[in-house]
This record gives structure tokens, sequence and C-alpha cells, in this order.
């Protein structure tokens, strides 16, 4: 049982990094560079298809990490899985915290309604986003290490 715990475990965190991932280094970056407002909107259907979705997801992925470590507390790997849960733990906080208010209003925006410095504001959600995803993939790397 614990076996399939932590394979399940492994592939939902680890395909919620490839999302986070990408979205950092491919999607945004391809959105920056479209041309007028694609790119607003690009962004702003992101926010509110991710943001809808990724709560879930991150609870769900802490959820199953609890779960691993809970089972495998007498496996001398625990220790790898509940960092991974505390570094899961800060990511959900830094989002909480960080990106949300900015995802909140940027889901929002029309070309109508850009507030002046929304650039700023998608600039500031994306270094907070690099910071979570190092936060994340040092949390998915725990757990790939933990599985050997």
């Amino acid at each position: 049982m614990l076996n399939a715990i932590e394979v399940v475990t492994t592939v939902v965190v680890g395909v919620m990094v490839g999302v986070e991932f990408s979205v950092a280094f491919f999607v945004n970056p391809i959105l920056d560079r479209l041309p007028g407002d694609n790119g607003l909107h690009g962004r702003t259907h992101g926010a509110r298809l991710l943001g809808a979705v990724m709560p879930f997801w991150y609870i769900a992925s802490l959820v199953l990490v609890a779960v691993w470590a809970i089972a495998g507390r007498h496996h001398h790997d625990t220790g790898l899985v509940v960092t991974a849960a505390a570094l899961l733990i800060l990511s959900v906080i830094m989002s909480i915290v960080l990106l949300v208010p900015i995802n909140n209003r940027g889901k929002t925006w029309t070309t109508e309604n850009l507030p002046a410095d929304w650039k700023q504001q998608m600039n500031r959600w994306d270094r907070f986003h690099y910071v979570r995803v190092a936060v994340i993939i040092a949390a998915f790397a725990l757990l790939v290490a933990a599985l050997t």
C-alpha cells in the first residue's frame, strides 16, 4: 500500500511541478511576446482557469505527501517526505499571500479596465512564481530521493 501512495504522490506532485514550470518558463514568456493585447487575454484566461484548478492540486499534493509521511513514518526516508511537506506548505502560503491577490486582480482585467501598472504587477507575479516553482521543484526532488 505504501508503494502505491509513494507512486501516486510522486506523479501528482511531478505533474503539478511540470505545469507550474511550463507556465513560468514557456507559457507566460510566449504570451508576453504576442502582439497587441493578445498576451493579456491569454494571461487573464490562464489566471481564471489555473486559478480555479491549482488550489485543489496543491492541497491534494499536500494531503498525499502527509499520507505518505504518516504511512511511512517508520521508514528511514520519512525526514525527506516531511521536509517535502513543509516545502509544499510554504508554497501554499506563498500562493495565498503573494500570488493569489495579484492573480485575482489580473483575471478581471480587460483592455478597457487595465490599471496603469498592470505590467509591473504581472512582472511581480512572475518573480514570485519563479520562487514558488523553485520551492515545489525542491519538494519534488525530496520525494524522488525518498523513493530511492
